[in-house]
C-alpha cells in the first residue's frame, strides 16, 4: 500500500500535510545520536595487531595494546596491555599495566600492574599497587605500596 501515489489526486487534509515536515524538523533540532561510549583510554590506544612483530621504542602520551610482538623499551603517559598469547621484551613504563601474554623485562614506576591468569612476567616490578591472578606466574623483584619520596 502506497501511501503517496502520484496518479490519484492527493486526499490529504491540511493538518496532515503539515504534519509531514513534523519528523524532519525534530530530528534536526536534537543533538546528533551520541557515539557509543569509549573510554578516553581507548581513544587514545595504539595497537600493535596480532600476527605482527615489531622492533624499536615506544614512546609518548597515549596508550599501548600490544596484541603481537614487540621487542624494545615502552615509555608512555597512558596504560599498556599485553594481550594473550602477544609477548613484550623490554624495559616498560606506563600508568596501569595489564599483562594477559608475556613480559620479559622490568616494569618501572607504575601506578597499578594486573597480572592476570595464564600471564609470565621474568623481570623486576616496582608499582604503587600489584594484583596477581591464580595461575599467574612471575620471576623477578617485586616492590610494591611504597613511593619514591618515601
Amino acid at each position: 500500500m502506497a501511501i503517496w501515489d502520484k496518479n490519484e489526486p492527493s486526499t490529504a487534509t491540511p493538518a496532515a500535510t503539515t504534519n509531514t515536515p513534523a519528523p524532519q524538523a525534530s530530528t534536526a533540532t536534537p543533538a546528533p545520536a551520541p557515539a557509543p561510549k569509549v573510554s578516553a583510554s581507548s581513544k587514545d590506544e595504539s595497537l600493535i595487531a596480532s600476527g605482527i612483530t615489531i622492533e624499536g621504542k615506544i614512546s609518548g602520551k597515549g596508550s599501548v595494546r600490544v596484541a603481537g610482538k614487540f621487542k624494545g623499551d615502552i615509555h608512555v603517559e597512558g596504560d599498556l596491555h599485553i594481550d594473550a598469547p602477544a609477548s613484550v621484551e623490554g624495559h616498560v613504563l606506563a600508568g596501569e599495566i595489564t599483562v594477559n601474554g608475556t613480559l620479559q623485562g622490568n616494569i618501572e614506576s607504575a601506578r597499578h600492574v594486573e597480572l592476570k591468569q595464564g600471564s609470565t612476567v621474568t623481570g623486576d616490578i616496582k608499582a604503587g599497587t600489584l594484583s596477581v591472578a591464580a595461575g599467574a606466574r612471575m620471576r623477578g623483584n617485586v616492590e610494591f605500596g611504597f613511593t619514591d619520596g618515601k
